[in-house]
């Protein structure tokens, strides 16, 4: 087995214990977590960090991949949501000399990574809304529109019952945070509790 073997052959072989597979595998995929890593402007070693979580999490859900086709996009979104892990976990944890003019009351997150992960969650959202059924993925979008658009014209724009647009918008919240794009974040991307 090697790097340029059918991805469904690698997969197989990986999932029953073939180590030249998960070799080959990680040789595929390495540069495509390499490339997401760097383009978070993650350090080195918080890199390898993102790696190492990577490969592990694929150790523990190569059973769960219902298509091997599914592996690349899986591997995407699982280094993207690390690195976002990552680098919220450093906006909470700053380094301060308690010694500088100012000392912890100068701590603050720094604006690029504020508007970093502002655009990683707006992404991520829009490829979990993607994922959604039409009818629901419109209800979200009507719910989110700035300004607000009353629940009367929401029933009429589509064809439901004011009645049913709590429980439904219930419904879709479930399951938007069920989808691939946001497995893995915690509920305060979506909203909620899982």
């Amino acid at each position: 087995m090697d790097v340029t073997s059918p991805l469904a052959t690698l997969v197989r072989a990986a999932r029953e214990g073939d180590q030249h597979a998960w070799d080959a595998i990680v040789d595929r995929f390495l540069p495509l977590v390499g490339a997401i890593v760097r383009r978070h402007r993650l350090s080195e070693a918080d890199g390898d960090d993102v790696s190492q979580t990577v490969w592990l999490r694929l150790v523990e859900h190569l059973d769960d991949l219902r298509e091997a086709d599914a592996l690349p996009g899986w591997i995407r979104t699982t280094t993207r949501n690390e690195c976002l892990r990552l680098l919220a976990a450093r906006g909470r944890v700053r380094p301060v000399d308690p010694q500088d003019e100012g000392g912890l009351d100068a701590v603050e997150l720094d604006v690029a990574d504020e508007e970093l992960l502002a655009a990683e969650r707006r992404h991520l959202l829009r490829e979990a809304l993607a994922e959604l059924p039409a009818a629901r993925r419109d209800l979200l979008v009507l719910l989110l529109a700035d300004p607000p658009v009353g629940y009367e014209e929401i029933s009429r724009l589509l064809g439901i019952p004011v009645g049913s647009i709590g429980p439904t918008r219930a419904r879709a919240l479930g399951q938007l945070r069920r989808t691939r794009a946001l497995q893995g974040l915690g509920p305060d991307l979506v909203g909620g509790e899982r």
